[in-house]
């Protein structure tokens, strides 16, 4: 290979490099909020989830600690006919 290939390579790598380094640079400083957003948006439904399950839960645990009697209802007088 001449000498003049070699020095094209050793000068277009890097300006390849440097110009995908800046293009993502710029794509992510433009979409960066979009994904955040979604990011927390996806983060506080899965929060309220645990928080709805915990709450399922001790609900499950304290109906299983304290079992309801079932309610006895006393026959009344018999209506007159």
């Amino acid at each position: 290979m001449s000498s003049a290939a070699t020095a094209l390579i050793w000068w277009i790598v890097p300006a390849i490099g440097l110009t995908g380094a800046l293009a993502y640079v710029l794509w992510i400083s433009k979409f960066q909020s979009k994904y955040q957003q979604a990011t927390q948006r996806s983060v506080g439904q899965f929060q309220r989830f645990q928080e709805s399950l915990r709450q399922s839960q001790a609900r499950d645990v304290e109906a299983a600690a304290n079992p309801t009697q079932p309610e006895v209802i006393e026959p009344g007088p018999k209506p007159r006919a």
